[in-house]
Protein backbone atom coordinates (compact mmCIF):
# COMPACT_ATOMS: atom_id res chain seq x y z
CA UNK A 1 0.00 0.00 0.00
CA UNK A 2 1.56 3.76 -1.38
CA UNK A 3 1.86 5.92 1.90
CA UNK A 4 -1.20 8.34 2.34
CA UNK A 5 -1.06 11.73 1.23
CA UNK A 6 -0.80 14.46 4.03
CA UNK A 7 -3.44 17.07 3.75
CA UNK A 8 -3.22 20.35 6.65
CA UNK A 9 -5.73 22.78 6.97
CA UNK A 10 -3.53 25.79 8.15
CA UNK A 11 -3.62 29.54 8.99
CA UNK A 12 -2.06 31.67 11.68
CA UNK A 13 -5.46 32.92 11.99
CA UNK A 14 -8.38 31.85 13.46
CA UNK A 15 -12.08 31.95 12.88
CA UNK A 16 -11.11 31.13 9.17
CA UNK A 17 -13.51 28.09 9.23
CA UNK A 18 -10.33 25.19 8.97
CA UNK A 19 -12.45 22.64 11.42
CA UNK A 20 -14.89 22.92 9.05
CA UNK A 21 -13.41 22.13 5.72
CA UNK A 22 -11.52 19.29 7.61
CA UNK A 23 -14.39 17.73 8.20
CA UNK A 24 -15.89 17.57 5.11
CA UNK A 25 -12.80 16.43 3.61
CA UNK A 26 -12.72 13.27 5.80
CA UNK A 27 -16.16 12.71 5.08
CA UNK A 28 -15.90 13.65 1.05
CA UNK A 29 -12.89 10.57 1.51
CA UNK A 30 -15.02 8.18 3.85
CA UNK A 31 -17.67 8.36 1.10
CA UNK A 32 -15.52 7.12 -1.22
CA UNK A 33 -14.44 3.96 0.74
CA UNK A 34 -10.76 5.40 1.93
CA UNK A 35 -9.27 5.15 4.51
CA UNK A 36 -9.11 8.46 6.65
CA UNK A 37 -7.05 9.20 9.54
CA UNK A 38 -7.14 12.57 11.30
CA UNK A 39 -5.20 14.84 13.50
CA UNK A 40 -6.71 17.81 15.77
CA UNK A 41 -3.36 20.07 15.88
CA UNK A 42 -5.62 22.46 18.38
CA UNK A 43 -6.11 20.14 21.70
CA UNK A 44 -6.91 22.77 23.81
CA UNK A 45 -10.19 24.19 21.69
CA UNK A 46 -10.74 20.88 20.10
CA UNK A 47 -13.12 22.12 17.53
CA UNK A 48 -12.58 19.29 15.00
CA UNK A 49 -12.60 16.86 17.87
CA UNK A 50 -15.74 17.74 19.47
CA UNK A 51 -16.91 17.83 15.38
CA UNK A 52 -15.93 14.21 15.12
CA UNK A 53 -17.43 13.27 19.00
CA UNK A 54 -20.59 14.73 18.18
CA UNK A 55 -21.02 13.00 14.50
CA UNK A 56 -20.26 9.84 16.60
CA UNK A 57 -22.86 10.53 19.16
CA UNK A 58 -25.53 11.54 16.37
CA UNK A 59 -24.90 7.66 14.81
CA UNK A 60 -24.88 5.87 17.72
CA UNK A 61 -28.56 7.60 19.21
CA UNK A 62 -30.37 6.83 15.68
CA UNK A 63 -28.83 3.43 15.59
CA UNK A 64 -27.26 4.19 12.05
CA UNK A 65 -23.86 4.12 10.55
CA UNK A 66 -21.73 7.79 9.38
CA UNK A 67 -18.15 7.32 8.78
CA UNK A 68 -15.69 8.00 11.08
CA UNK A 69 -11.90 8.70 10.93
CA UNK A 70 -9.07 7.27 12.81
CA UNK A 71 -8.99 10.13 15.37
CA UNK A 72 -5.92 11.96 17.17
CA UNK A 73 -5.81 14.77 19.48
CA UNK A 74 -2.51 16.76 20.16
CA UNK A 75 -2.25 19.31 22.69
CA UNK A 76 0.87 21.64 22.47
CA UNK A 77 2.85 22.61 25.34
CA UNK A 78 2.76 26.42 25.95
CA UNK A 79 6.27 26.90 26.85
CA UNK A 80 8.58 23.52 26.63
CA UNK A 81 12.13 22.90 27.34
CA UNK A 82 14.57 22.03 24.51
CA UNK A 83 14.11 18.76 25.64
CA UNK A 84 10.29 18.38 25.57
CA UNK A 85 9.84 19.82 22.27
CA UNK A 86 12.56 17.34 20.81
CA UNK A 87 10.20 14.53 22.18
CA UNK A 88 6.83 15.90 20.71
CA UNK A 89 8.45 16.51 17.49
CA UNK A 90 9.84 13.11 17.22
CA UNK A 91 6.75 11.28 18.66
CA UNK A 92 4.46 13.49 16.61
CA UNK A 93 6.66 12.06 13.70
CA UNK A 94 6.43 9.14 14.32
CA UNK A 95 2.83 8.77 14.50
CA UNK A 96 1.78 11.11 11.43
CA UNK A 97 4.23 8.26 9.64
CA UNK A 98 2.64 5.59 11.34
CA UNK A 99 -1.30 7.03 10.10
CA UNK A 100 0.26 7.64 6.94
CA UNK A 101 1.27 4.40 6.57
CA UNK A 102 -2.40 2.61 7.51
CA UNK A 103 -4.25 5.46 5.82
CA UNK A 104 -4.87 6.57 2.17
CA UNK A 105 -5.56 10.29 3.44
CA UNK A 106 -4.12 12.11 6.88
CA UNK A 107 -6.52 15.51 7.29
CA UNK A 108 -4.35 17.72 9.60
CA UNK A 109 -6.42 20.72 11.50
CA UNK A 110 -3.99 23.33 12.48
CA UNK A 111 -4.38 26.00 15.63
CA UNK A 112 -4.73 29.71 14.44
CA UNK A 113 -1.44 30.10 15.89
CA UNK A 114 2.45 29.27 15.33
CA UNK A 115 4.19 26.24 17.34
CA UNK A 116 6.73 23.82 16.89
CA UNK A 117 4.07 21.33 15.96
CA UNK A 118 2.46 23.66 13.30
CA UNK A 119 5.63 23.86 11.54
CA UNK A 120 6.27 20.46 11.44
CA UNK A 121 2.92 19.37 10.14
CA UNK A 122 3.15 21.94 7.75
CA UNK A 123 6.60 20.69 6.75
CA UNK A 124 4.72 17.23 6.45
CA UNK A 125 1.72 18.33 3.93
CA UNK A 126 1.38 17.10 0.69
CA UNK A 127 -1.18 19.93 0.32
CA UNK A 128 -2.10 22.77 1.80
CA UNK A 129 -5.68 24.33 1.86
CA UNK A 130 -5.73 27.68 3.89
CA UNK A 131 -9.46 29.13 4.42
CA UNK A 132 -8.61 32.66 4.58
CA UNK A 133 -12.26 34.73 5.65
CA UNK A 134 -12.57 37.23 2.75
CA UNK A 135 -11.22 40.67 3.94
CA UNK A 136 -8.24 43.06 4.51
CA UNK A 137 -7.60 42.62 7.93
CA UNK A 138 -7.61 38.48 7.34
CA UNK A 139 -5.09 38.67 4.25
CA UNK A 140 -2.76 40.37 6.41
CA UNK A 141 -1.15 37.21 7.53
CA UNK A 142 -0.51 36.51 4.32
CA UNK A 143 0.70 39.90 2.38
CA UNK A 144 1.33 43.22 3.45
CA UNK A 145 -1.05 45.78 1.71
CA UNK A 146 0.74 49.20 0.39
CA UNK A 147 -2.16 51.30 1.97
CA UNK A 148 -2.19 54.31 -0.98
CA UNK A 149 -2.43 52.43 -4.04
CA UNK A 150 -3.56 48.77 -2.83
CA UNK A 151 -0.21 46.72 -3.96
CA UNK A 152 1.10 43.82 -2.31
CA UNK A 153 3.91 45.00 -0.72
CA UNK A 154 5.24 42.02 0.62
CA UNK A 155 4.40 38.41 2.00
CA UNK A 156 3.07 38.59 5.26
CA UNK A 157 4.12 36.40 8.32
CA UNK A 158 2.28 32.93 7.72
CA UNK A 159 3.48 33.10 3.82
CA UNK A 160 6.96 33.30 5.18
CA UNK A 161 6.15 29.93 7.82
CA UNK A 162 5.27 28.40 4.50
CA UNK A 163 8.13 28.68 2.92
CA UNK A 164 10.52 28.07 5.58
CA UNK A 165 8.63 24.98 5.71
CA UNK A 166 8.44 24.62 1.68
CA UNK A 167 12.54 24.96 2.17
CA UNK A 168 12.90 21.95 4.52
CA UNK A 169 10.83 19.96 2.34
CA UNK A 170 13.00 20.42 -0.67
CA UNK A 171 15.88 19.62 2.07
CA UNK A 172 14.14 16.30 2.58
CA UNK A 173 14.56 15.68 -1.16
CA UNK A 174 10.06 15.71 -0.97
CA UNK A 175 7.75 17.11 -3.87
CA UNK A 176 6.93 20.89 -3.42
CA UNK A 177 3.86 21.27 -1.32
CA UNK A 178 0.71 22.11 -3.17
CA UNK A 179 -0.86 25.13 -1.52
CA UNK A 180 -4.39 26.74 -2.31
CA UNK A 181 -5.86 29.84 -0.61
CA UNK A 182 -9.72 29.65 0.20
CA UNK A 183 -11.15 32.77 0.19
CA UNK A 184 -14.10 31.77 2.90
CA UNK A 185 -17.35 33.28 4.05
CA UNK A 186 -17.87 35.06 0.62
CA UNK A 187 -20.61 37.63 0.73
CA UNK A 188 -23.13 36.62 -1.99
CA UNK A 189 -23.19 40.27 -3.34
CA UNK A 190 -20.21 41.16 -5.19
CA UNK A 191 -18.73 43.95 -3.55
CA UNK A 192 -15.47 46.42 -4.19
CA UNK A 193 -14.00 44.77 -1.41
CA UNK A 194 -14.50 41.33 -3.04
CA UNK A 195 -12.89 41.98 -6.12
CA UNK A 196 -9.90 44.23 -4.31
CA UNK A 197 -9.39 40.73 -2.65
CA UNK A 198 -9.27 38.43 -5.19
CA UNK A 199 -7.29 40.53 -7.45
CA UNK A 200 -4.44 40.88 -4.37
CA UNK A 201 -4.70 37.12 -3.82
CA UNK A 202 -3.68 36.45 -7.51
CA UNK A 203 -0.94 38.83 -7.37
CA UNK A 204 0.41 37.14 -4.56
CA UNK A 205 -0.20 33.92 -5.81
CA UNK A 206 2.00 34.62 -8.63
CA UNK A 207 4.63 35.36 -6.23
CA UNK A 208 4.61 32.79 -3.58
CA UNK A 209 3.15 30.15 -5.73
CA UNK A 210 -0.31 29.66 -4.36
CA UNK A 211 -3.72 28.60 -5.99
CA UNK A 212 -6.40 30.80 -5.14
CA UNK A 213 -10.18 29.33 -4.82
CA UNK A 214 -13.28 30.53 -4.61
CA UNK A 215 -14.56 29.40 -0.96
CA UNK A 216 -17.71 29.05 0.64
CA UNK A 217 -20.39 31.49 1.84
CA UNK A 218 -21.42 32.75 4.76
CA UNK A 219 -23.77 30.06 5.91
CA UNK A 220 -25.55 29.62 9.05
CA UNK A 221 -25.91 25.76 8.58
CA UNK A 222 -22.39 24.81 9.06
CA UNK A 223 -23.23 26.25 12.62
CA UNK A 224 -26.21 23.62 12.66
CA UNK A 225 -24.73 20.62 11.46
CA UNK A 226 -21.42 21.04 13.74
CA UNK A 227 -24.09 20.14 16.63
CA UNK A 228 -25.28 17.26 14.95
CA UNK A 229 -21.89 15.95 13.65
CA UNK A 230 -22.98 16.47 10.23
CA UNK A 231 -21.98 17.57 6.81
CA UNK A 232 -23.19 18.93 3.73
CA UNK A 233 -22.59 15.69 2.35
CA UNK A 234 -25.14 13.88 4.98
CA UNK A 235 -27.77 16.16 3.95
CA UNK A 236 -30.30 14.71 1.87
CA UNK A 237 -28.45 10.75 2.31
CA UNK A 238 -30.86 9.47 4.45
CA UNK A 239 -28.88 9.37 7.40
CA UNK A 240 -29.79 12.91 8.79
CA UNK A 241 -33.05 14.46 9.62
CA UNK A 242 -31.96 17.94 8.22
CA UNK A 243 -34.18 18.51 5.62
CA UNK A 244 -32.35 19.08 2.37
CA UNK A 245 -32.87 23.06 1.45
CA UNK A 246 -32.29 25.57 -1.71
CA UNK A 247 -29.06 26.68 0.73
CA UNK A 248 -27.68 23.28 1.11
CA UNK A 249 -27.64 22.59 -2.26
CA UNK A 250 -25.64 26.12 -3.06
CA UNK A 251 -23.73 25.09 0.03
CA UNK A 252 -22.75 21.63 -1.84
CA UNK A 253 -22.13 23.00 -5.29
CA UNK A 254 -19.84 25.31 -4.21
CA UNK A 255 -17.57 22.82 -1.55
CA UNK A 256 -17.52 20.14 -4.50
CA UNK A 257 -16.24 22.93 -6.50
CA UNK A 258 -13.84 23.54 -4.29
CA UNK A 259 -12.91 19.88 -3.76
CA UNK A 260 -12.49 19.24 -7.86
CA UNK A 261 -10.41 22.44 -8.04
CA UNK A 262 -8.02 20.79 -5.71
CA UNK A 263 -7.42 17.89 -7.93
CA UNK A 264 -8.80 14.62 -8.61
CA UNK A 265 -5.39 13.06 -8.07
CA UNK A 266 -5.52 13.91 -4.14
CA UNK A 267 -9.57 14.20 -4.20
CA UNK A 268 -11.19 11.43 -6.96
CA UNK A 269 -14.66 12.76 -7.70
CA UNK A 270 -17.66 10.57 -7.72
Amino acid sequence: MARGKIIVVGNEKGGTGKSTLAMHLIVWFLRRKKLVASIDLDGRQGTLTHYIQNRSAYAAARGIGLGLPEHLTVTVRENPTEEERGEDEQAFVRRLEQLQNENDFVIIDTAGSDSYLFRLAHTAADILITPLNDSLIDLDVLAKVEPETLTIKSPGHYAQTVWQARQKRAAQKKPQTRWFVLRNRVMHVSTRNEKLIWKLLEALGKRVNFTPLPGLGERIIFRELFLKGLTLLDVGTGKSDVALSMPHVAARQELRSILQAIGEDALPES
